[in-house]
């Protein structure tokens, strides 16, 4: 029997309303949203997760601590950064607000960036050898070297797809700073050497490797994303820019970063495709988007803005809509954000 042209079309609208609701596209009715940052206490930094704008400390204040990188995989919240136990710093990752201690804290060190695949957790960060910073990189807990020692490195993010490890950073040629982009642990420069350039963070999309970061053109600061290694100025050089996060989101590229509004101060922004499709702040105060993290159709930026009292307000923009984290009676900085 023929079903009716009734139960046809209740049926066609219940697929339908499946395949909206199975959608990646589709925002959460209620994400979770965390950003991981700092808040001082007068003396000493303290780290903070906020989840949903409710701040969590992760430390007691005693030292100077402060977060760099947030990841969620399943129930665990992970949070990259460093600790200073009074004569240098130490690399930190805090899982769901435990502490595990990366370096021994004889020398300096800081993580920067962490990633969780599968079971394996990636953090990448720096470490004194005694004269010179080492590029590095933990899988979980144990330290692989990325550079030789020779000269200054810093890896500043990390991006795994499938079996492969993407580190972006820098290293010191002996006159200037190179951006650099490490793949298993092999070093390819995206810049010359011959003006002083960053890569600040890496994402991977498909068969596309994305770096954002910026380079020096002899007068200014070029806020730059690199695909697969070719450059795509987001700046015009005219006045200083960088690109400090990258975020792929289909077949949309966004990336946050600051440009200098001519007068001295940064101004947050936000670019998609390589335009500049919003400026978080004015330019009447020092501003910084930090962190872009896309869900759906909503874009999160992470990062900070000068208030009155000279005093910087950790934020978290949603859709270019502004929400303070802190009061902005003591200093305070959102370095990252993470929406499950």
């Amino acid at each position: 029997m023929k079903p009716s042209l009734y139960l046809l079309a209740v049926l066609y609208l219940l697929a339908a309303s499946c395949k909206k609701n199975n959608d990646s596209t589709t925002t959460p009715k209620n994400p979770d949203v965390y950003v991981a940052g700092y808040e001082s206490n007068g003396s000493h930094a303290v780290v903070k997760l906020w989840k949903n704008g409710a701040a969590q400390s992760l430390t007691d204040g005693s030292k100077y601590d402060k977060a760099f990188s947030v990841y969620v995989s399943g129930n665990d919240v992970y949070i990259a950064g460093s600790e200073d136990n009074a004569i240098t710093s130490e690399a930190m990752l805090w899982k769901n607000g435990k502490a595990q201690y990366l370096t021994t804290g004889a020398k300096y060190a800081a993580a920067n960036s962490v990633y969780v695949s599968g079971s394996d957790v990636y953090v990448a960060g720096n470490e004194d050898n005694g004269t010179r910073y080492v590029a590095k990189l933990w899988k979980n807990g144990i330290a692989q070297s990325l550079t030789d020692g020779s000269r200054d490195a810093f890896a500043k993010s990390v991006f795994v797809s499938g079996s492969d490890v993407y580190v972006a950073g820098i290293e010191d040629n002996g006159t200037r700073y190179v951006a650099k982009l490490w793949k298993n642990g092999i070093a390819q420069p995206l810049t010359d050497g011959s003006k002083q350039a960053t890569a600040n963070a890496v994402y991977v999309s498909g068969s596309d490797i994305y770096v954002a970061g910026d380079e020096y053109n002899g007068t200014t600061f070029v806020a730059k994303l690199w695909k697969n290694g070719i450059a795509q100025p987001l700046t015009d050089g005219s006045k200083d820019a960088g690109a400090s996060s990258v975020y792929v989101s289909g077949s949309d590229v966004y990336v946050a970063g600051n440009e200098s509004n001519g007068s001295g101060n940064p101004v947050a922004k936000l670019w998609k495709n390589g335009i500049i499709v919003q400026s978080f702040t004015d330019g009447t105060k020092e501003a910084y988007a930090a962190s872009v993290y896309v869900s759906g159709s909503d874009v999160y930026v992470a990062g900070y803005e000068e208030n009155n009292a000279n005093k910087t307000v950790a934020k978290l923009w949603k859709n270019g809509i502004a929400q303070p984290l802190t009061d902005g009676s003591q200093y305070a900085e959102a370095y990252s954000v993470f929406v499950k």
